[in-house]
């Protein structure tokens, strides 16, 4: 189906959106809280809940949600972040910071155990919103994940069947492997200590991570910052000391450039993987990796930084990869 505009959705659509991605099929903490006693009254259905979590004075719900959402933007927000306010993780969503072709983003009450006053939450628009051109370029070659970050094995028929046939469940474990893919590299390279946020939750439409900012703004993105010569050359290292620490982990960012880069109190971080590429079976992965490295020069470039992407694009290849994926394959 070709991608509506966002101002096209309506109430059926999202039904069958809501169905697939309930966090509560998936998370038994959330079951066993919102499980009835004996004697209770019926269960709602599934409409007066979605009314319910719509409605920002839905307290009762556990959404205490001071930001103001459009009405359909409220049904996707209250059901994408439900579980991570069973959980504990965010008492509050305050404002939306970021809307992007893939995801909107949020700036959250952190419970006070998180130790941070901020979480960012990344929820996905429903497929039907999606934007991301060509797709299929970047999950070339990468194996599909479930919702607990494993991979799905070949044997898994039911699960290739519905991928091959697309059907309403192939396409739901499609998105929960998209969302797999950002969280599991978030967790590698902020182990690995790359300057990445820090990543906290996830669930079937939402990445919940360190928030980067402050109350009154969100960190800018490269692309509005000015630097000085020596700055720039010395974010532009770090830069690609992140690039490099993919690289060594066998990945390729997809779309890195100063409009994913985060830039706060004179750092950086670098934001947005669900595109990631694998550099070993995706026959493209080289082509993908010089463009990423012409945009990160582009930017730098324009900074004072002298630097050559064919030239700092063909070293780093060699020295962490060292084949073209069409010869590997």
């Amino acid at each position: 189906m070709t991608p509506r505009g966002f101002h096209e959705f309506d109430s059926d659509d999202y039904e069958e959106y809501a169905a697939a991605f309930d966090p509560l099929k998936t998370d038994r903490q959330a079951r066993r809280k919102r499980k009835l006693k004996p004697h209770h009254t019926p269960k709602k259905s599934r409409e007066q809940q979605l009314a319910e979590l719509a409605d920002v004075d839905a307290i009762e719900a556990g959404l205490n949600i001071t930001y103001t959402p459009a009405r359909h933007e409220a049904e996707w927000l209250a059901s994408s972040l439900q579980t991570f306010f069973l959980q504990d993780y965010i008492r509050d969503v305050l404002a939306k910071v970021k809307g992007g072709k893939e995801a909107n983003v949020y700036r959250c009450e952190a419970a006070p155990h998180i130790g941070m006053p901020f979480l960012a939450a990344k929820v996905y628009r429903p497929r039907m919103f999606r934007n991301l051109r060509q797709d299929h370029r970047y999950r070339e070659g990468r194996q599909m994940l479930d919702e607990a970050g494993k991979f799905i094995k070949n044997n898994e028929q039911r699960i290739l069947r519905a991928l091959h046939k697309k059907t309403s469940f192939g396409e739901q474990v499609s998105h929960t492997s998209w969302l797999m893919y950002e969280y599991r590299l978030l967790q590698e390279l902020y182990a690995a200590g790359g300057a990445v946020p820090k990543p906290v939750a996830i669930d079937t439409n939402a990445v919940l991570m360190a928030y980067i900012g402050d109350a009154d703004m969100p960190a800018p993105t490269l692309n509005n910052i000015e630097l000085s010569s020596a700055e720039a050359q010395r974010l532009f290292n770090v830069v690609l000391l992140n690039i490099e620490l993919m690289l060594q982990r066998g990945w390729v960012h997809g779309d890195l450039s100063a409009y994913n880069i985060l830039y706060w109190e004179d750092t950086i971080t670098i934001i947005d993987f669900p595109q990631v590429v694998e550099v070993v079976t995706n026959t493209q992965a080289d082509h993908i990796f010089k463009r990423d490295v012409e945009r990160v020069c582009d930017y730098f470039s324009a900074q004072g930084v002298g630097c050559d992407f064919l030239e700092i694009a063909a070293e780093l290849w060699d020295k962490h990869v060292g084949f073209s994926p069409n010869e590997r394959l």
